[in-house]
């Protein structure tokens, strides 16, 4: 299949930018630049989520919604010792585990500044030391300041965002990538080719396509984005965790196979007739496809209980290691989505929106 340049260095772009929940406002800026740029209207919540509208010019049209959210998981500064180390509380679900030794970045009030997740070496640690795991709330990041005061004169201050560095890597040859952020810078990758890609291209219905904010603390952009558009159909892109490193083919969430149906997960069952419309149109386009459940959840939880039920399915993404600075994503499953997405928007109707609706 193989992933074109362009969208290598859109998600290397993407993956780059920081914005964890609530701090989104570096991804917002280059989608309202790339839609922009692009020739699309614009709009926008009162949280933040902001989305490119191309209109149909159809009295009472359909309206779909495409969303995949901007925030990612990452840390706030809580407080600053006297020797100049940095507390901080977890933005998102976060695995102690991977943390200790990562290289961060705080956006201060003058900049950014590098600093790292202190660990203790062997040497110092006793044996129960060792058995036992390190909780977030004893780390100290530390960005090499000497006192209080020296870290609030380089900008550090309560509430600042800190994220996890992850350079964007390309491995195997361009079969696999690795990242910070995918989930789910992914999707919104996936956005701005959609929107390229239909620019000149006639609609049934009026298409939302944009980022949300906040999916990571509980999908608060979702509930206030989908009020905004009030869509008839949306379809949520995003980032799953797979459970293939193992070598178990059994498992759900498998690296390479396409994407997923994620049938259940911990906020949403999904409509039927919608996995069965995600079956049929991958069928027709030649994209593989995998069932999928997850306790987790995404914004298609919030957005399809919103109103008096609002028609929500997941195209998403499985990737290894996610919620980490070191995310594996298969760069065929990316061209899939993308394919399968595409293929959607262009062969969907009014008619075939209402039916979805009435179906049982």
């Amino acid at each position: 299949m193989g992933i074109s340049n362009h969208s290598l260095e859109l998600l290397k772009t993407l993956t780059q930018l920081n914005g964890i929940s609530g701090h989104e406002s570096e991804v917002r800026n280059y989608l309202k630049e790339t839609y922009t740029s692009l020739g699309y209207e614009t709009i926008k919540d009162n949280l933040g989520s902001i989305f490119a509208i191309k209109k149909c010019g159809k009295e009472n049209a359909k309206k779909v919604l495409v969303v995949s959210h901007m925030d990612e998981v990452g840390f706030m500064v809580t407080g600053i010792t006297s020797n100049g180390m940095i507390k901080a509380t977890a933005v998102g679900g976060l695995n102690d585990q991977t943390l200790l030794s990562s290289r961060v970045l705080l956006k201060g009030e003058k900049g950014y500044l590098y600093g790292t997740i202190g660990s203790v070496p062997p040497h110092l640690m006793s044996s129960a030391d060792r058995e036992k795991p390190t909780p977030l709330a004893s780390m100290l990041f530390d960005f090499g300041f000497t006192s209080k005061e020296d870290a609030l004169e380089a900008g550090a201050y309560i509430g600042a965002m800190m994220v996890l560095e992850g350079k964007f890597e390309v491995l195997n040859n361009g079969k696999r990538l690795l990242a910070k952020a995918f989930d789910d810078r992914l999707g919104l990758a996936v956005g701005i080719e959609l929107l390229e890609q239909l620019k000149e291209q006639e609609l049934d219905y009026d298409l939302y396509i944009g980022g949300s904010v906040q999916e990571e603390v509980g999908c608060r952009g979702a509930l206030t984005s989908s009020t905004l558009v009030k869509p008839d159909l949306t379809i949520v892109i995003d980032c799953s965790p797979s459970r293939d490193s193992s070598g178990n083919k059994e498992e759900l969430g498998q690296l390479g196979e396409g994407v997923l149906l994620r049938v259940i997960d911990g906020s949403m069952i999904a409509f039927p007739k919608l996995i069965k419309y995600q079956k049929e149109q991958a069928a027709e386009c030649g994209v593989k496809v995998q069932y999928f459940t997850s306790p987790g959840g995404t914004d298609a939880g919030a957005i399809h209980k919103n109103y008096d039920g609002i028609l929500t399915f997941t195209q998403c993404l499985c990737a290894r290691s996610i919620h980490t600075c070191s995310t594996i994503l298969d760069s065929d499953d990316y061209v899939s989505c993308l394919n399968l997405t595409l293929h959607m928007l262009k062969t969907l109707t009014s008619a075939k929106i209402i039916s979805l609706q009435e179906e049982d």
